[in-house]
C-alpha cells in the first residue's frame, strides 16, 4: 500500500501538468465534493452537490463555455455561487460567461417585478477585487461588467454553507495582491489558494496592486495552519494552487520556506547597501531557479527578486 500511494503522489503532478498543457478542459477529483479543472489558463475548483454547483475561479474568457461544458459533465444541477480568489484575467476571464450559465434562487415576487433577478449564479469576492475590475463613473472599466462581483466582503472571512458544506473566503492583505481570497472547504478538507501559492513559478507578487513580501509569506503561513498532513505527511488536506498540481502540506512547507529564504537573503544584501541591479546580478535564486522560475512575467527570478527588494525596501 505504501509503494501504490508513493506512486500516485510521484505521478499525480505529471498528470496534471499534462491535462494543463492538452488545450481542453480536464477534470480530476480532489476529495469530498470538489472536483479540478485544467487547461483554461489557471485551476478551476468545482464543488457539488444537491443543492448545485459552486466553482471556483472560471479561468480565461475564451475558454469560457469549455468551462461550463465540463461542468455540466460533473452535475446537471444549477450554477449557484461564483468565487474568485483574485481578479486575474486568467482567474475571472470566465466569470460572464460561468454567471449566465447559472441562476439565483429568490423569494416571494422578486422575479416577477424583476424579470432579471433570477438570472445567472452570484459572484462573490473581496471588495478590493470588485474596485480594480470596475472604475469610478466616467472612466472605462478594464473588465464587463457582467464579469464584475455581485458580492464583496471587505476584511476577514465570509463564511456560508452549501452542499451541506461549510466554505469560507478568507482575506489574505497585501499577499499576492490585496484582494487575495483563500477558499477553504471545509467538510472535503480542500484550501484553493489562487495565486498566493503556485507550484509553476515563484510567487506572482503584485506590489502594483498592494502585493507584499511578507504579506504573501504571513497568507502561506495561514495556509500552512489550516492544512492537516495524511498518514507518513502524505495526503490529508489537499492544496490546489493557483496554477499546477494539487499538493499537500509538505509541498507547501517546502515552497514557504523556499519563498522565505529568499526572502532573508535579499534583505541581508539590502542591509549590505546593494543596488536592485546588484542584487539581481548576485544570484540569489540560482539554487531554486530550475525548480521555480517562470520563462517571463512576475513568477520569473529577476520579477521576484524585484518584488522582494521593492517590498522590503518600501517598509525602511
Amino acid at each position: 500500500m505504501k509503494t501504490v500511494a508513493a506512486i500516485f503522489v510521484i505521478c499525480l503532478p505529471i498528470v496534471t501538468l499534462a491535462q494543463q498543457n492538452s488545450g481542453d478542459i480536464q477534470t480530476l477529483k480532489v476529495q469530498g465534493n470538489v472536483y479540478l479543472l485544467t487547461g483554461a489558463g489557471a485551476n478551476i475548483a468545482v464543488q457539488i452537490g444537491d443543492a448545485g454547483v459552486l466553482v471556483v475561479d472560471t479561468g480565461v474568457a475564451e475558454m469560457g463555455e469549455k468551462v461550463v461544458a465540463a461542468i455540466r459533465k460533473l452535475s446537471d444541477k444549477p450554477i449557484q455561487y461564483v468565487l474568485n480568489t483574485h481578479g486575474d484575467s486568467e482567474h475571472t476571464g470566465g466569470n460572464d460567461i460561468v454567471r449566465k450559465a447559472g441562476l439565483t434562487y429568490v423569494g416571494a415576487n422578486i422575479t416577477g417585478n424583476l424579470t432579471d433577478a433570477g438570472v445567472g449564479a452570484q459572484i462573490y469576492a473581496q471588495d478590493n477585487v470588485l474596485k480594480r475590475m470596475s472604475a469610478p463613473t466616467g472612466v472605462q472599466a478594464p473588465t464587463p461588467f457582467g464579469s464584475w462581483p455581485t458580492e464583496t466582503y471587505l476584511s476577514g472571512r465570509k463564511q456560508m454553507f452549501f452542499n451541506s458544506e461549510p466554505i469560507e473566503m478568507i482575506h489574505q492583505p497585501t499577499a499576492h495582491t490585496d484582494g487575495d481570497s483563500l477558499v477553504f472547504f471545509r467538510r472535503s478538507d480542500v484550501v484553493v489558494t489562487g495565486d498566493i501559492f503556485v507550484t509553476t513559478s515563484y510567487p506572482p507578487i503584485d506590489l502594483d496592486r498592494g502585493g507584499s513580501i511578507q504579506g504573501e509569506i504571513e497568507a502561506l503561513n495561514n495556509v500552512l495552519e489550516m492544512a492537516i498532513p495524511g498518514y507518513q505527511d502524505e495526503a490529508g488536506t489537499y492544496i490546489i494552487p493557483g496554477h499546477g498540481w494539487i499538493s499537500d502540506r509538505p509541498d507547501l512547507l517546502e515552497y514557504r520556506d523556499m519563498v522565505t529564504i529568499i526572502r532573508d537573503r535579499v534583505q541581508a544584501a539590502i542591509k549590505k547597501g546593494m543596488t536592485l541591479e546588484q542584487v539581481k546580478s548576485a544570484g540569489l535564486t540560482k539554487d531554486y531557479d530550475g525548480r521555480y522560475s517562470a520563462k517571463s512575467g512576475l513568477g520569473s527570478a529577476d520579477k521576484f527578486v524585484e518584488a522582494v527588494y521593492k517590498s522590503l525596501s518600501q517598509k525602511k
